[in-house]
């Protein structure tokens, strides 16, 4: 049997005229957004406070909204709807044909227990593993909707503050428990899309993701739009995007301020990133508003894959953001980054403009690959605004960075544009004031 939204749950009373006319007002509102919903996702909507989810945000919701998922796939596929309410709920898994919407003041909101987040096989930090589980998943999957008003919270807050209180008992000696090792270094996911097709993920607010934000895997043709994603900034690892090895990617008008790199481009790690040999390509990213964050839009560190033909464009960042063109990478990774356009971006009080470091945190760095990593064919265009540094341009000895091009950019800054292990760059389109030392450092 099918379960839809009820529109109206209250007893019909005798009404004046006036108050007649406001309550089939609102009936036909809601019938028209219920309807509409409808022909947007092909099917029926099922609501999960029908399948006994409880919107108090204390009572866990795991079971209701993943039999209203089962339900929805069981009648040929349709919407599932969180209402108005908070709603708790660990890891819930959509299936083939079914969509996912969040209305207005509806909240999802993660718990903190790692038994709610079981591991599945998918990649982690570049490498193919079973790890834990995002708060929303999409594997496998073609023609999925996840939109609304609503907001989906991961409660990272929360994440941090229990990990805090167990660092006392660690640092004392005391062996950790194995929950208290997988919160610190395996705090699930916000969202996971994975092997799929055709995905639109739309309007919504991500807030305090407890690793990162929305996390796109073996995908193609992906539309991001409008997004707002948010993160305390104790967060660690609080990526707002993260795509990939994936292909046909546009993600636009999104407002994102997190703890780590606004949006990655990524594409495997060292030699099982090689093994994959899946590049992320086709990428487009435009109109959005990066915040805080230790990158804007970044390149790598996971690259060994291949990341080519991403273009950037027509974005502000902002807010101590510290790093928007940014590319890092190590000489274990391997691959090759090429074809990368940033065009008009404005810059307001970052603390650098450009990174470009291939030496990336060398912590217990793997050996070097062999060819090393390459990162060629870069275009920045029409990049202006007030910096803390101009930044600095680092590649390898053996595996120099070649064939940049700076055109039409300004760039105001308290010191300059340190670089070396570069060749064939052009800085006549590049304009650099700054208030002490010299404007290129070469090394």
């Amino acid at each position: 049997m099918k379960h839809k939204t009820d529109l109206i749950n209250k007893k019909v009373m005798p009404r004046k005229p006036f108050q007649s006319f406001v309550f089939f007002s609102a009936f036909f509102f809601s019938l028209f957004i219920s309807n509409s919903l409808y022909a947007k996702s092909g099917g029926s909507i099922y609501n999960i406070i029908d399948f006994g989810a409880v919107p108090d945000g204390n009572t866990i919701n795991t079971h209701a909204i993943q039999k209203a998922i089962e339900t929805c796939a069981e009648n040929g596929g349709g919407t599932i709807l969180i209402p108005e309410g908070a709603f708790l709920s660990g890891a819930v898994f959509l299936k083939q044909g079914v969509n996912l919407h969040i209305a207005e003041k509806g909240i999802l909101k993660g718990t903190t227990r790692m038994a709610d987040y079981p591991a599945v096989k998918t990649r982690w930090e570049g490498i193919e593993r079973d790890w834990t589980s995002a708060f929303i998943n999409a594997f496998d999957m073609e023609d999925v909707t996840i939109d609304g008003k609503g907001t989906i919270d991961g409660s990272g807050g929360k994440w941090v503050d229990e990990a805090k209180e167990a660092g006392p008992r660690i640092n004392k000696g005391v062996k950790p428990t194995a929950e208290e090792i997988r919160q610190r270094i395996g705090r699930p996911r916000l969202m996971a899309v994975q092997n799929c097709k055709n995905v639109t993920i739309s309007g919504l607010h991500i807030r305090n993701q407890a690793c990162w934000g929305v996390f796109v895997l073996y995908s193609h043709n992906v539309r991001i739009n409008g997004l707002s994603i948010k993160a305390r900034h104790d967060i660690p690892m609080s990526d707002g995007i993260d795509i990939d090895s994936s292909t046909g990617v546009t993600i636009s008008k999104c407002a994102i301020d997190v703890n780590d790199d606004c949006i990655a481009i990524k594409s495997g790690k060292d030699e099982d990133g090689r093994r994959v040999n899946k590049p992320a390509e086709d990428i487009i990213v435009e109109k959005c508003d990066l915040q805080y964050g230790h990158g804007g839009v970044s390149m790598g560190s996971e690259m060994s894959g291949g990341i080519k033909n991403v273009l950037v464009r027509d974005c502000v960042v902002e807010a101590d953001n510290w790093a928007p063109v940014r590319f890092k990478s190590q000489p274990s990774r391997g691959g090759v980054v090429e074809n990368i356009t940033y065009r008009n971006l404005v810059l307001k009080n970052t603390r650098k403009a450009f990174e470009f470091n291939m030496e990336w945190r060398m912590v217990n760095p793997s050996p070097p690959s062999d060819p090393l990593p390459v990162v060629r064919n870069v275009k920045i265009i029409n990049v202006r605004g007030t910096v803390g540094t101009v930044g600095d341009m680092h590649g390898l000895d053996e595996s120099p960075i070649r064939n940049v091009e700076f055109k039409n950019c300004h760039i105001k800054a308290k010191t300059g544009f340190k670089i070396d292990n570069i060749e064939d760059i052009d800085l006549s389109g590049l304009s650099i004031e700054v208030e002490k030392g010299p404007k290129i450092i070469r090394d």
